[in-house]
């Protein structure tokens, strides 16, 4: 095997001048040294085809690929990527999304209009606009016109970055015509549509193997080192190709959680009730559009939250900017437009002298409840009961009555969706009795596939859930399934397994009717055996009926596919509606109580409550386990992490010793009370459980905290300088960037 290094850009926007890379190829070790000459000329995207393999003349942000090597060390690698002469002439950064939208704005791609879909029809785009989703029902201004109080509010999110474990990595191997690509991935099929993409090949010259993550959270959704190792692979005549970043590459150049700008504006009358509302986000898309143009319509869904509210318009912008791509970060967009949401509740019901919750209960939207979109919530009452659970836990008054000098307490809902998407699984029964579930879909620290899919398969078919063996995925072997994204694995790949289980059981039957000479419909599989229903000694176990299966009908298996359609939806509510609605909506409350200390402005978070909708609990240790990590990362976005960007399109945040991820002594233990409403779509009726938690703790924390001090709060992250200087009295929410440290 041979190791490979990639040559970046040193700089965010600017104009290649000098690349050689004689040097560098003449080196010790090395056996070959790629640039965009050495690549396809093609364009690749998994929404637009929008990005090159390479930096050609241009790059446009720091960390792009220019250059890369393969040696025998890694040391040799990167020793001859850095020999590479390279001149670069600066450009003028594109970086506030503001400026990026003015007509005299540099454009970060100039040739925009040249640029295809990867599939289906295009979309509302132009100049820096990446994408743009509109809505604009009548009735808006003539509401506002009418209102009692018009409160309005602005909104900055900075970026998050995913800090998972292992960085990211690939193998690539190019025999007989064929890549083979090795890597740790949330989405095999993807992997395998993007290689062949940059390498114009057909995407069944690609394979996949996936390997066991060492964390993704979103950001492993999309091709990354995979195309490169396998080009180099090729070059060197087939010899493996290892790829790997070190971490603070994988900071720079990884497709982290967008920055945004999101003003919010309501029109209320004299009891509270929302005539109208106006949102407007401005997200960062960075240089090149990933999945991101999909994720712009997120703001429709999101813009009243889950509280009536009269005609809403939404304008949602994805800005190209001279950063790297942003991308899929567990909660997607929710993060930072329920922050908004929620925060804008707390504002208008202070400015009327309302009970914050009382007021959010007041406008809580109930069964039938229409959307933005035309969507019809025939559930939504639920969220009444995820009040309630959480007033069960940590009653309002109590919190209200016991509070003491710069404590505070806040509290928030929503509704979210589960992933649709299709997914398959091969159920496979061994002549010893045990199951093998052969899926592409992989375990992305969820125990969505160890514990989820490995409970229903056991519970289907009356075994322990040890002998039930998930095998890793491959694309040449697995059925497509659609990735480990917006907690859709339980239930898709669940309710494929289940299927698939489900016509095992009836070969089973069918194949035990002859060896106990009893109808196929009198048997059922339980406890390990086929037998005879209400007569339990009258049994045999699945174990001998595989064998015999075997030697006379052939091996037992069976297979499953399951896809979520989308809910119906009004199709003309807006222009680039790329995700037209929510489907398996589920429901969602959350407490916080905080407490500021006002020498150093320092936020910690005493207690935390969740109720959630869940469908059906499958696996309770998981079910907690990503409700407690997804409420872990949110307490990170809402007072730790960010990646602050320079005028120069650089992070300032370089290393994780400067992000600032939470330290355990940072998280409470959270009290979670699940609620539970099956689904009859769903694997026992599961719904969606592991992406939703993260919503909602950067609203209800910076809630609480704007309580504790009596000041609004309006950035995230929330940072002890801003704390201090609102309790002080002197600049508000408003920052310096350079006070601030790293």
């Amino acid at each position: 095997m041979l190791w490979g290094a990639l040559l970046r850009s040193p700089v965010s926007a600017g104009r290649i001048t000098r690349l050689d890379t004689t040097a560098a190829a003449a080196m010790p070790g090395v056996h070959a040294v790629l640039t965009a000459a050495d690549a396809p000329d093609v364009h690749a995207g998994w929404v637009l085809r929008d990005q090159r393999l390479f930096a050609t003349d241009a790059v446009r942000y720091e960390g792009q690929p220019i250059a890369a090597v393969a040696a025998d060390t890694l040391a040799q690698a990167r020793a001859a990527a850095a020999a590479i002469v390279l001149e670069i002439e600066p450009l003028p950064a594109v970086v506030d999304l503001v400026r990026a939208m003015a007509p005299d704005s540099p454009l970060v791609h100039p040739g925009w209009e040249s640029y295809v879909p990867a599939a289906g029809p295009d979309f509302p785009r132009r100049g820096n606009i990446a994408a743009e989703c509109i809505a604009d029902p009548p009735g808006v201004d003539e509401a506002f016109a009418r209102a009692h109080r018009v409160i309005s509010d602005e909104f900055v999110a900075q970026r998050q970055y995913q800090a998972y474990i292992e960085p990211k990595s690939a193998v690539g191997i190019f025999r007989d015509g064929r890549y083979t690509v090795h890597t740790a991935h949330q989405f095999p099929y993807n992997v395998r549509d993007r290689v062949s993409q940059f390498l114009d090949v057909r995407p069944s010259a690609v394979r996949v193997v996936g390997h066991t993550i060492g964390g993704g959270f979103g950001a492993k959704l999309d091709a990354s080192l995979e195309p490169y190792a396998a080009l180099l692979s090729k070059v060197v005549g087939g010899s493996a190709v290892k790829l790997v970043n070190t971490r603070t590459e994988d900071l720079l150049t990884c497709p982290c959680r967008e920055n945004a700008l999101t003003r919010l504006r309501s029109a209320v009358d004299a009891d509270g009730n929302i005539l109208a509302r106006e949102l407007e986000v401005i997200a960062d898309n960075g240089a090149y559009s990933g999945e991101m143009p999909w994720l712009a319509s997120i703001a429709l869904h999101c813009a009243r939250g889950v509280y009536r509210c009269g005609p809403t318009r939404v304008v949602s912008r994805l800005m190209y900017t001279n950063t790297a791509p942003t991308g899929a970060f567990r909660g997607v967009n929710g993060t930072y437009l329920y922050h908004a949401v929620e925060r804008h509740m707390d504002h208008i019901a202070t400015e009327l002298g309302l009970d914050r919750r009382d007021y959010r209960l007041q406008q809580l939207i109930t069964d039938g409840a229409e959307m933005p979109n035309g969507q019809v919530l025939a559930d939504a009452g639920i969220l009444r009961e995820g009040f309630d659970a959480v007033e069960s836990v940590a009653p309002w008054a109590e919190l209200q009555a016991g509070r003491r000098p710069y404590r505070g307490i806040g509290i928030g809902a929503a509704w979210w969706v589960t992933n649709p998407m299709p997914g398959t699984a091969v159920v496979k029964l061994h002549e010893d009795g045990t199951v093998a579930v052969i899926t592409a879909a992989t375990d992305n620290g969820s125990g969505a596939v160890s514990m989820g899919v490995t409970q229903i398969v056991a519970e289907r078919l009356g075994i322990p859930p040890t002998d039930v063996f998930v095998t890793m995925p491959d694309t040449d072997v697995a059925g497509f399934d659609a990735g480990s994204q917006g907690s859709r694995t339980t239930r898709i790949v669940g309710k494929a397994s289940q299927l698939a289980a489900d016509e095992v059981v009836e070969k089973l039957r069918g194949v035990a009717a002859g060896l106990l000479e009893a109808a196929a419909d009198d048997l059922e599989v339980a406890d390990g055996t086929v037998r005879v229903k209400g007569v339990p000694g009258n049994s045999i176990p699945i174990a001998e009926v595989a064998v015999a299966a075997t030697n006379t009908v052939g091996p037992v298996q069976g297979t499953g596919s399951f896809v979520t359609p989308f809910p119906d939806f009004n199709p003309g509510c807006a222009t680039g509606l790329m995700f037209p609605s929510f489907p398996t909506p589920t429901y969602h409350v959350h407490l916080a109580e905080v407490e500021i200390d006002p020498v150093t402005g320092n936020v910690r978070v005493l207690r935390y409550v969740v109720a959630q909708e869940v469908g059906r609990v499958i696996s309770p240790d998981g079910t907690y386990g990503q409700v407690m990590g997804g409420v872990t990362q949110g307490i990170g976005y809402a007072l730790h992490e960010s990646l602050r960007i320079g005028e120069d399109g650089r992070y300032r945040e370089r290393t994780l010793e400067s992000y600032r991820l939470p330290l355990a002594t940072d998280i409470p233990r959270v009290e979670f009370v699940p609620l539970e409403h099956p689904d009859p779509d769903g694997p026992f009726g599961a719904k969606g459980v592991a992406e939703s938690p993260v919503l909602l703790p950067a609203a209800v924390i910076a809630n609480a905290v704007s309580d504790a001090i009596g000041a609004p709060l309006n950035h995230i992250p929330i940072i002890p300088e801003d704390v201090l200087a609102a309790i002080q009295g002197s600049a508000g929410d408003v920052r310096s960037d350079e006070e601030v440290a790293p």
